[in-house]
């Protein structure tokens, strides 16, 4: 039941309009901000290439938009290196995290188009640790939860492709987790394939009978109400056959 890793979806972000607009802190009158140390600044160079890859960025996915994987690609990656040091400047700058947390996952999108998919791993590795900073910042945005749900779910996948299931354990584990709280949430058709994607791995990485049964389980209720995607169908019925079985 090893899976294919899926295809990114791309979804629209706002992204900051200038360096400085994105570091720009609120207005304030207390002694206690006033005190407070000002967040790190980026050189004007700095400053003049995040601009730049802001224009790159809202290019490329233009670009991605109309199809055009190929010139995406080229813009996410030129993009890139000014984004990464914008958030090593300043690493508690949540734009800026957000920022290069979709800049990455776009361009495994763009990579994952391109069928280029030894390129989609290392990109989404490098973007977990800061889709987690988001998640945890903004625990009620569901939409970058899916996202890092979805990441830690294809990363669990590479892993167990390798048939390394100690690798792959804990990043299901992780997406299993987060995958619960958007279907309590919300147990819509979307929320509850993104769990079972998460319980299909980890009851092949785990021996834990407490997993395969909730899997097997939400395999036959999605079976049995049609609800179901074709990615997740094969798992499922093998899960639903062999829980009949038992």
């Amino acid at each position: 039941m090893h899976r294919a890793l899926l295809t990114a979806l791309v979804f629209s972000i706002a992204v900051p309009a200038t360096a400085q607009e994105a570091a720009s802190p609120p207005a304030s009158t207390s002694d206690q901000d006033q005190n407070a140390p000002s967040a790190p600044a980026m050189s004007p160079e700095q400053i003049a290439a995040f601009n730049q890859a802001v224009a790159d960025f809202n290019a490329g996915q233009q670009a991605q938009q109309g199809g055009d994987n190929m010139t995406a690609l080229a813009k996410y990656e030129a993009a890139l290196p000014a984004v990464r040091d914008a958030v090593k400047v300043d690493p508690a700058n949540l734009d800026y995290v957000n920022f290069l947390a979709n800049a990455l996952y776009a361009a495994a999108a763009a990579n994952a188009a391109l069928q280029k998919m030894d390129a989609i791993a290392p990109l989404y590795e490098e973007s977990a640790p800061y889709w987690r900073q988001v998640v945890k910042a903004k625990p009620a945005d569901a939409q970058s939860r899916m996202v890092l749900t979805s990441i830690l779910t294809q990363l669990g996948n590479v892993k167990l492709i390798a048939q390394d299931k100690v690798g792959a354990a804990p990043y299901y584990t992780e997406a299993v987790q987060l995958a619960r709280k958007s279907v309590a949430e919300k147990a819509d058709a979307a929320n509850r394939n993104m769990l079972l994607s998460a319980l299909v791995g980890a009851s092949q990485a785990s021996e834990d009978p407490a997993i395969k049964a909730e899997a097997a389980t939400l395999s036959k209720a999605m079976l049995t109400d049609g609800t179901v995607d074709a990615i997740n169908k094969p798992a499922a019925e093998i899960l639903s056959q062999s829980a009949k079985a038992q």
